[in-house]
């Protein structure tokens, strides 16, 4: 196989998963004999020439024969060449191929569906394009359909109904199939193929095609994906089960029947470096273009938004986020002075922003979790007042109380349970017990977060640094919320929504990236930040999404919650003493 040769000699460029790929089939021919295995180059060729009857029906290559690429030939040259030489069934049984988006993955994957329905010689196969919606089931199917109306070839042996594809001379359909069919369970699978494996919330299709081949001779689960970021997902462990083969650490029946091709970003590479795209990218300068990569390199350099998705759907990387929103290199840089720890600069900051007018973000959670409250202090102008002359005291002369500060600056307040706190230190596997003690998380007393407790803390706060007012989400807030307007505190309910989370939230991105903004490296509201995820509507509008947030981020909801009032508290101001100049 020449792809693999050139891969395996550095002629061909390739990620490190690749090469591992390439010299697995390099070391089962060596094996082959004492495994009892042996290769038929006859079979493997035809799955190869089968697809010259395909043609694709979107794109530049629409109605033109499928030429396969050598990646693609190297994949059907494994799946249908390799055989147990005992029954001379086919060795592989499941094959879990992960690689970057645009690279000819649903088109292949249609391909093979249809190869398996009318030319592997199973009688009544019954071949399931899977997916959790019945829309990206169809996915698959509906580009098999339109290639079967390309051919007239294929439309000499296929008809295409409204919900299968039938091979009428084997008794044999192709069919979606998604996990809210009612009948899904009880089939009887030749083939099933799931595209884009990452969206699988849980193991529910997987596991019903996997259970659904044991009557089936030599059946095949044909997974085609790109890479996630939920590292609980059954795509995440099925990736991590393929590193393990291609590596030898498995050995075993399951794993030489587990055939995996992975194309991605190596670890510590350059993700913009062009060299390394054409590694991972296989059909980079084929089906995708360089100039494309190039725009969305160029987006993901200039908005740190985009950049997991680069990351993911570009170089086919695990992120650790489905949009990672905040860049942490830049909210580094918003530490102050880096040369200070943390505690040794935090006094100093509260006492300096004593008296100086802020706004606060309340964000409260379930009784056995985070509490979060951030105070946000706006720039400020040289604060002046009239005071006596100490040399005649019947005038008054102008005395300097604060000096000019054109930076935001945070302060922030954690609450956790205190008989929970091991617990949550376990389960979130952060040291929470650890920032207690230091100070930068305060421990309620009981198993509960005591309201009280957080009460007469924002209260004190509050008084102590001016907070004119304190946005909060009216979730379970409205007994503190009441006890703090009769504390004296000025509450503001604050919407969840794009229409007031999203203003708030550019604001946020924009203060850090031009580091006009300092949290003093508090630890917890940085592992906070790092956790932070972002909705996104089809109007560009931004919003925190929890839902989607693997960790907590419950601070950066209250600072965003903050910032909303405290810049429309300035734009109202403006507004004011705009009008009455104007009048």
């Amino acid at each position: 196989m020449q792809y693999a040769q050139d891969v395996v000699d550095g002629t061909l460029p390739a990620c490190k998963f690749i090469i591992l790929a390439c010299q697995r089939y390099f070391r089962m021919a060596e094996q082959a004999e004492s495994r009892g295995w042996h290769f038929d180059k006859d079979k493997a060729q035809n799955a190869i020439d089968f697809f010259s009857y395909l043609e694709p029906s979107i794109g530049e290559f629409a109605g033109k024969p499928i030429e396969l690429m050598p990646w693609q030939q190297f994949i059907l040259w494994n799946l249908f060449g390799w055989y147990k030489s005992e029954d001379n069934t086919r060795l592989f049984r499941e094959a879990y191929i992960e690689i970057p988006r645009k690279n000819g993955k649903s088109t292949f994957a249609s391909g093979i569906g249809l190869y398996m329905l009318m030319a592997d010689g199973e009688p009544g196969a019954q071949v399931f394009s899977a997916a959790t919606k019945k829309e990206q089931a169809k996915v698959i199917w509906d580009e098999a359909v339109l290639m079967v109306k390309a051919s007239r070839t294929l439309q000499e042996h296929l008809q295409c109904y409204q919900t299968a594809i039938v091979h009428e001379a084997s008794h044999s359909k192709f069919s979606p199939l998604s996990s809210d069919d009612e009948k899904m369970s009880g089939k009887n699978i030749h083939c099933g193929l799931i595209d884009e494996l990452h969206e699988h919330t849980n193991r529910k299709v997987y596991d019903i095609l996997k259970t659904s081949l044991g009557t089936r001779v030599q059946p095949l689960i044909f997974s085609i994906t790109t890479a996630g970021y939920d590292r609980e997902s059954i795509c995440w462990r099925q990736h991590a089960y393929g590193e393990k083969v291609l590596t030898g650490n498995l050995d075993d029946e399951g794993s030489q029947a587990f055939f995996v091709y992975m194309a991605a970003l190596d670890a510590g590479a350059d993700c913009f470096d062009e060299k390394e795209w054409l590694k991972c990218n296989p059909a980079l300068g084929a089906c995708k273009k360089l100039n494309y990569m190039r725009q969305m390199a160029s987006q993901a350099k200039s908005e740190p938004t985009a950049l997991n998705a680069f990351l993911r759907y570009e170089l086919n990387q695990w992120t650790q986020q489905d949009t990672r929103f905040m860049p942490m290199d830049k909210w580094d840089l918003c530490s102050g002075d880096p040369k200070l720890d943390y505690n040794e600069v935090i006094d100093a900051a509260e006492e300096s922003l004593a008296g100086r007018d802020g706004y606060g973000g309340l964000d409260l959670s379930s009784t056995g979790d985070v509490t979060a409250f951030v105070m946000l202090f706006p720039p400020c102008s040289e604060l002046k007042e009239l005071g006596p002359d100490p040399d005649n005291p019947k005038q008054k002369k102008e005395a300097v109380l604060r000096k000019a500060d054109d930076k935001w600056r945070i302060l922030c307040r954690f609450w956790i349970p205190e008989e929970n706190v091991k617990k949550r230190s376990e389960y979130d596997r952060v040291p929470y017990d650890t920032w207690a003690r230091f100070g930068i998380v305060t421990l309620t007393p009981g198993n509960v977060i005591d309201y009280d407790f957080v009460r007469e803390e924002v209260r004190n706060l509050s008084i102590r640094h001016h907070i004119q007012e304190c946005a909060f989400d009216r979730w379970n807030a409205t007994q503190i919320v009441q006890q703090l307007t009769n504390d004296g505190l000025t509450m503001v309910e604050f919407g969840q929504g794009y229409r007031s989370m999203s203003a708030p939230t550019k604001e946020l991105l924009r203060l850090v990236l031009s580091e006009q903004i300092v949290h003093y490296g508090n630890p917890c509201l940085r592992w906070m930040a790092d956790n932070l995820v972002v909705s996104q509507d089809p109007a560009g509008n931004y919003k925190p999404d929890k839902a989607k947030s693997t960790e907590k981020i419950d601070g950066m909801v209250a600072l965003v919650m903050a910032l909303g009032r405290a810049t429309a508290s300035v734009a109202e101001e403006f507004d004011a003493e705009t009008a009455i100049e104007a009048w």
